[in-house]
This record gives C-alpha cells, structure tokens and sequence, in this order.
C-alpha cells in the first residue's frame, strides 16, 4: 500500500505510563473546538479552533477555494518566492530553489517547487551550465538541519510516556558523565527549553579527533550560565538528548526515529544519511573548503553531525515538504495520524505550552519553539510551533488555524553568506493567514488599516460631531492582531484637527487589556473586541493606526462604529459610511 506522504507528494506534482500535566503557564490546546468557515465557505482567521484536529484527519490535496481560503494572497506569497530564486542587486538569489506547501485544516492548498536543486560548481558561485543543472521538484529532499531537534524531542517524549526518562529528573540520573563541572541539576526539561544554561555550540569536529572524544567533550563542558538563568539556544542541549535517548533504550537515535516517528506516519523519505539511491532527489548545500568537502550534496551540512557519523541530537535529518507535513499534521491531531499514535494529546499538549514565561521573546515547549513572529509571521500566536534550520527549512504548525506552513529551501547553496531568508519564512505564513478570513462584525464590509511601512501612520476620521443632549459616546468593533510597536489609538480633537488627544477605551473580549487604556496592541488571541469610550467634548473623532514593529500580524480592522448622545444616534457607521474620512484605512469584506 503506498504511503500517504508518498501519495501527496505524486499528487502535487501532477501505550504506556501516563505523564504529569504541565507545569508551565500559557496557552496550549484545550478540547476541540467547533470554529470553521462560515456561512459563505470562508475559513475564519476570527474563529480560532481551541482544540486538536479530529485524529482521522489526514491530508488530501484540494485547492484554496475548496478549503474556504482565498487564493490571492496565496498566490501572491508564491510569487514573492520565486522572485527570490533569481538574483538581484548583489549579484545572486536569496537561495538558490525551494519547495513550499501549504495545508489548512487537512486540505494541502499549494505545493510549489521553484528553482534549482543543484545549481553553482563552487563556493564563488559560479553557475553550472543550464543542462548540468538540477531543478527543484516537489518530492526533493532536503537536510533539515536544526528541525531534526524536533524529532529528538519527540523520541525524548516517547520515552516520558513509557516512563523511561523524567522531564524533570537530572541528566546525570541517566548520564552520570553529564553530571561534572557543574551540570550536576540540569533537567531533561532545561535541556528540552534550552534553559540548561550550556552554550551554542562547540567546534567539536575540528577540536576532538573522534566521535567518542565529540560526545565526552559535550559530557564535560561546563555551563555558561547558571542553569535556569537564560535562555540561550544551544545544540549541545539536542546532542545531549540523543545520547540520553539512547542510553536509556539500547538503540541509537535513527533506529528510534525510524521505528517510533517515521515509519508509523508512512514518512518514506525521511530520516539519516540517505541512501546513494536517492541522491538525484536531494538538494546540495553548501560547498566547503574547511573541512575540504567540496559541494555538500547527500551528506549533513552541519559539520558537528557529519563527524558523528551523520546521526545526532541537533541536525542530520532529511526530508521532504509532504513528509513534514505529515508530521505536523499529526501534531495539530493531537499525536496520531491513520490510525498510527505516536504521542499521546496530553503529551502534544505539554509540548506546545511555554516553559520560559521567565525569558518573554523566548517561548518554547519541549522541542518546539513558540509564538516566534520573526519566521511565523501573521500565524504566529501563543500555540504556534515550529522550527527552523540552518540551511534554509522552515516548519510553522498552526493550531489555532489547524494550518501548516512549510518552506524547504537551500539557502547555503553554495554559500552560507549569501544572506537570510527570514523575509521569505514571513511571506509565506503571512500569505497562508491572509488567505483566512476576518469577516465583518456588523454588515457587509469592515475598515482595515492599510499602513505597512514601519512609521507610516493612517487614519479613519469622522466629521465634526456634536451632542444634542448629555454627553457623546462611542462604541465598536476592533480587530487588532499586530506587531510589538504597532499601534491603535482613538483620539478627539476639539479644536477643528489643530490639535489631538487620545480617548480612554474599555475593552471587553477575549485576549481584551483590563482598565481603562488609551491605545490597543496585541496578537494571538485573534477575537473581536467591543470597545467604547465617553467622549469629553464636541468635534473631530478619528482612529489612527501606527505601523512601528518590523513584521507584520493580521492586521487591524474596525467595524460597528456608533456614536450616541443622550437622544440616540448621531453617527452610524454602518448606515453612512461614506461619512468616514479614510487615509490608509480601506473598506474590505473579508
């Protein structure tokens, strides 16, 4: 029977001891939900789901529209990608090909290849001729690089169900050569949340001669930092936990991430040092002269891993877009996938809350990185997880949306200082959320602030208004999912728009700020709020959105915007729209 990776991939190209429940704070799926299109077909970025994807759910291919998606914003993303492929001002391409999908709620919407596989003969970038050129197709394969944490994580997780490993026993308990030179205390859980206070990272194939004199140099080092103290993303922490994995079993780490991941999700083409059979499918990396290895291709990029004989904790997996995802669909079902369990819900569960509440841009679970805006863009939230790896891959799985990004690049091809391709990560999550819906609260259409350059400042004003008895209020709707440093404010002015001041606002809804504020921020929770304000005085109202974060969320949108008096009605947005005065603000339906 062929698998279902190997099915989509043809497609496109047309037990144990129960764990503790989580000990760290923040959001994490809860039951399932019931969010869904709405009466139009339209999938809901408004709606958040609040819970897995039921367990039967399995990835069938199907379009953007077919899903309730939009297909513009998609294909404007796709787009955006291929541009990348060809060079620009310095000279070259962000990367050289790449392979993206995109899945909403068991629907994978887009699969694309655009590029090359192979293009350059050397680290200059000198160009192989057209017909020695190998181009990207959407079953390539490629070296993950640091998503292989994932997987180590997820045996290590295997391993706490069956009750062989403790998140929060010390390493030493199962490595007592860990535990010198005062890594004695540090946790599996520290480990899992690079919080173990060890540093990035050790040159360990150029200072030690052999893999056993690799794996003892990471059993001695020393920490850093005192463990608990910070956060600092090491890969000693993911090698630490391949060693202990296979410590604690008997078998080696590929053998448990064939026979415990891959093989029961039908993952055929992912694992450790590929076969010599399917070279002709797999992406070259880098071309590297020190070590003098010449054009990577079919071999582990990081060198750390390729001197342990391709098979480590932190890198050494390759994979295809249809592979991963499965994978993260079989996240968003909550650990099963066919009918093959390879996490428990209660254990997914634990690995996509946040452990480092203590370190605020740091958030992560156990193996997974969360609510990272920087590769996540407009899906990130405070249950979204992923990864991303050295040499161009990017997972973002969308719990909240039931969604799956996916970006496989070879972005060190041939070079891995030809730049990042962090602006391309952004475009096609940004592009996947845009594609979901913010319907309307009230009627047929909302306002949505149109200012994306940083600094750029638009507004939505009403003309000059006045209370015939008591005093004037307003109410609305506001949407606002945005970037740190984006800001919403609503602002009066008495003397015909000489001057502005800022309204106070209550604000109810979920994800909602308490008390009285003057200006609204924030992302993740994506819900409408009911905002409203007692207005002192006569004269000019207007809503001012600031776009000052770097990145980009949803969006903001406002919608039933009422003003009253004592008598009643004295402007309804709704029924007069056309009495808005609109500067980067712009009427949309969806």
């Amino acid at each position: 029977m062929r698998t279902v990776a190997a099915t989509l991939a043809a497609l496109v190209l047309l037990g144990g001891t129960a764990v503790a429940e989580p000990t760290g704070t923040g959001p994490a799926p809860a039951s399932p939900g019931q969010a869904g299109p709405d009466h139009l077909g339209r999938a809901r970025f408004d709606q958040p789901f609040t819970g897995f994807a039921p367990a039967g759910t399995v990835l069938r291919p199907g379009s953007p529209e077919q899903a309730g998606l939009a297909r513009a914003p998609i294909e404007d993303a796709l787009a955006r990608i291929t541009r990348w492929t060809e060079p620009d001002a310095s000279g070259h391409p962000l990367f050289a090909g790449a392979v993206s999908l995109l899945a909403h709620n068991g629907t994978v919407v887009s699969t694309r290849a655009t590029g090359y596989a192979v293009r350059y003969a050397d680290g200059e970038g000198t160009e192989l001729p057209v017909e020695a050129r190998v181009p990207m197709r959407a079953d390539t394969i490629f070296d993950m690089a640091s998503v292989s944490k994932l997987f180590t994580s997820i045996v290590v997780m295997r391993q706490v169900e069956a009750g062989r490993v403790a998140l929060d026993a010390r390493v030493a308990d199962y490595l007592p050569e860990f535990g010198v030179n005062g890594k004695a205390d540090i946790t599996v859980r520290q480990l899992l949340t690079h919080t173990s206070g060890l540093e990035p990272f050790l040159p360990l194939w150029r200072d030690w001669p052999d893999p056993v004199a690799r794996i003892k140099a990471v059993m001695d080092v020393a920490p850093a930092n005192p463990p608990g103290s910070a956060y600092v993303y090491s890969d000693l922490n993911l090698i630490t936990l391949g060693v202990l994995v296979s410590r604690v079993t008997g078998s080696t780490l590929d053998e448990l991430v064939r026979t415990g991941i891959t093989a029961p999700l039908g993952m055929v083409d992912t694992g450790y040092n590929p076969p010599a059979s399917k070279l002709d499918r797999i992406a070259a990396t880098e071309y590297q002269a020190t070590p003098p290895r010449g054009m990577v291709r079919g071999q582990v990029h990081d060198e750390n891993a390729w001197s342990l004989g391709g098979v480590a904790g932190h890198a050494g997996v390759f994979s295809t877009a249809a592979d991963m995802a499965v994978l993260g669909q079989t996240i968003l079902n909550g650990g099963s996938y066919r009918g093959h369990r390879v996490l428990r819900p209660e254990t997914v569960r634990q690995m996509l809350t946040n452990f480092n509440t203590g370190f605020p841009d740091d958030s992560h679970g156990l193996g997974f990185e969360l609510d990272q805006r920087w590769y996540m863009g407009a899906l990130s939230s405070q249950v979204t997880a992923g990864h991303t790896g050295y040499t161009g891959t990017t997972l973002v799985i969308d719990p909240r949306s039931r969604s799956v990004s996916i970006l496989l690049t070879n972005r060190v091809h041939p070079s891995r200082n030809w730049g990042s391709i962090n602006p391309a990560r952004r475009a096609l999550a940004d592009g996947l959320a845009t594609a979901l819906a913010v319907r309307p609260r009230a009627g047929g259409q909302s306002w949505q602030a149109t200012a994306a350059a940083t600094g750029q400042t638009g507004t939505l004003t009403t003309p000059a208004l006045t209370a015939r008895a008591g005093v004037l209020r307003v109410g609305f709707d506001a949407f606002v999912d945005t970037d740190a440093g984006d800001v919403l404010t609503v602002q009066t002015s008495q003397d015909n728009g000489a001057t502005w001041q800022p309204v106070g606002l209550r604000v109810s809804g979920e994800g909602a700020p308490g008390g009285v504020v003057t200006a609204l921020t924030g992302h993740g929770h994506r819900a409408w709020w009911r905002v409203s304000a007692e207005l002192p005085g006569n004269g000019l109202l207007r809503w001012q959105f600031t776009k000052g974060g770097s990145y980009a969320g949803r969006g903001v949108f406002v919608d039933d915007i009422q003003v009253r008096d004592g008598r009643g009605p004295v402007l309804d947005g709704e029924r007069h729209p056309g009495a808005l005065t609109a500067s980067s603000w712009t009427p949309v339906s969806r």
